[in-house]
């Protein structure tokens, strides 16, 4: 878990723009940003100094402001005595500003990027080009980076490596692939979102003398998903609770045939902390159900007639539609029972699917309600339902805005956006859990956390952080029946956090 400190300083993502916007508001208080360049520089400096052991460094610049941090990390290594040298791109006329003021500090060594530079046997310090990067890199610029990324050497990345777009985590052209990246003041999107994060190596997060009180001024929407985010809103049992003061949840099973999905939603609901539990079961699968289940209720469930009924009841918190229910008009309408009850609601898999040709109605549908209604899609179901294309982060806001709903577009990089703009991107996933059935574990725990009144988003991300911690703990040959009984070692985990 990471400290007190460390989780505020990893909480909030900058987007390049947020993050220039914070220099310029520090520098309106009074600072420079000459000032602010050194203090980037000299953290540079540290970092480098601990990955290159007794190594020489070479500091590969770019022309703009992350060259000039780059530059005053050069300077500093030198004093320090450490053998360090710099290749610059372009000539030092191309320079400016703070950038031009660092360059001109720096006594040391100095070539121009080209055919000739010397990667080897060195660490490599990559000040080229910053999270601010918009367009493709090519020609000289791309060929030093494709050149380091050959050489084999260790790279300490600034801000983030060359070439990763620091909005969206795109590869813009080509892209260093760093071993450690050292950023400033808070994450970028870039550094979690993919492939963006496979390029990063470890991150480290430096304070540079930017206030935290240009957060208020900026208003960050994006966020990392950490417990820093949501363990406030993270109900605890209570002495005086019983089942249903903790929250019941519906789980809507498909067929005889397909009765596994709603099962293994049913037992993440149930592990994550709902009082009662009941899966919803058409007649053929009542007995199956029944056979599988223990501390799970089953209630006879044909149509959405009967499914309204049921959620007709005071009682059932939230409920679960979707897994393993089939693709049809069947789905939907059982749908559009579980709308017009008062109940909170998570809509999977064939949930979405059997509204992919009509997504408009289904989103007329829950901007009418007052419940919450969270959406789980992974990408094709996501592609199915809204039709949009562009960067992942953008859709999911943009899916989010458009449903009236919470959308938790899953994936490595999971992002959960709200209707408000508000957006998290999680980074603790792990490979294992692209298995059958993780999804529907993943729906399940997002119901129970609904049904002990978490705000949505909040139930939301917390769901996905806890499911991606459960799996790590599983690791290799992880199934998703294995999932709901590695919640309790993540929630005991949390303990200490939810004490603070």
């Amino acid at each position: 878990m990471l400290n007190k400190q460390a989780a505020s300083d990893a909480l909030e993502l900058l987007t390049p723009a947020e993050m220039a916007e914070a220099d310029r508001l520090t520098i309106g208080f009074g600072s420079s940003g000459l000032t602010l360049m050194q203090a980037a520089g000299k953290a540079i400096a540290e970092a480098a100094r601990r990955m290159a052991g007794d190594g020489d460094i070479l500091v590969l610049a770019g022309p703009g402001n992350n060259g000039g941090d780059g530059f005053v990390a050069a300077a500093s290594l030198r004093r320090a005595g450490r053998r360090t040298r710099v290749a610059l791109l372009g000539g030092r006329d191309h320079l400016s500003g703070d950038a031009a003021l660092a360059a001109a500090a720096y006594d040391g060594p100095l070539e121009e990027i080209g055919p000739d530079t010397d990667y080897t046997n060195a660490l490599l310090v990559d000040a080229l080009f910053g999270a601010g990067l918009t367009r493709d890199l090519d020609g000289v610029a791309a060929d030093a980076v494709r050149a380091m990324n050959a050489s084999g050497a260790p790279i300490l990345a600034v801000d983030l490596p060359s070439g990763i777009d620091g909005r969206t985590g795109a590869i813009r052209g080509v892209a260093i692939r760093a071993t450690r990246t050292i950023t400033f003041f808070r994450l970028k999107p870039g550094h979690l979102l993919l492939p963006g994060r496979l390029h990063c190596g470890a991150v480290e997060i430096a304070q540079i003398g930017i206030p935290e009180s240009v957060l208020t001024a900026i208003r960050p929407s994006t966020s990392h998903n950490i417990p820093a985010l949501w363990s406030g809103r993270l109900r605890t049992p209570a002495p005086g609770d019983h089942k249903y003061a903790r929250g019941h949840v519906f789980v809507v099973s498909g067929p005889a045939h397909s009765t596994g999905a709603a099962r293994l939603a049913a037992m993440g609901a149930l592990r994550i902390g709902a009082g009662a539990v009941t899966v919803a079961s058409p007649a053929d699968a009542l007995p199956i159900n029944a056979a599988h289940l223990t501390a799970i209720m089953v209630r006879p469930c044909e149509n959405a007639g009967e499914l309204g009924r049921l959620l007709a009841d005071p009682r059932p918190a939230a409920v679960v539609v979707g897994p393993g229910s089939g693709v049809g008009s069947g789905t939907r309408s059982n749908v559009e029972a579980a709308l017009t009850s008062p109940a909170a609601i998570v809509l999977d898999a064939d949930a979405l699917t059997s509204w992919k040709d009509a997504g408009e109605a289904l989103f007329a549908r829950i901007a009418k309600r007052s419940a919450s209604v969270v959406m789980t899609p992974h990408e094709g179901e996501f592609a199915r339902l809204f039709r949009i294309e562009g960067a992942r982060l953008d859709r999911a806001r943009w899916g989010a805005k458009e449903s009236s709903a919470i959308v938790v577009l899953k994936g490595y990089d999971t992002i959960v956006a709200a209707p408000d703009g508000r957006a998290a991107i999680n980074s603790n996933a792990t490979a294992d859990l692209a298995t059958a059935g993780s999804g529907d574990v993943l729906s399940g725990m997002i119901a129970g956390l609904l049904a002990q009144a978490m705000p949505a988003f909040e139930a939301a991300c917390a769901a996905v952080w806890m499911h991606a911690e459960a799996g790590k703990a599983i690791g290799r040959g992880l199934i998703a029946e294995d999932l709901p009984g590695a919640i309790p070692a993540v929630l005991r985990r949390l303990g200490p956090a939810l004490s603070h």
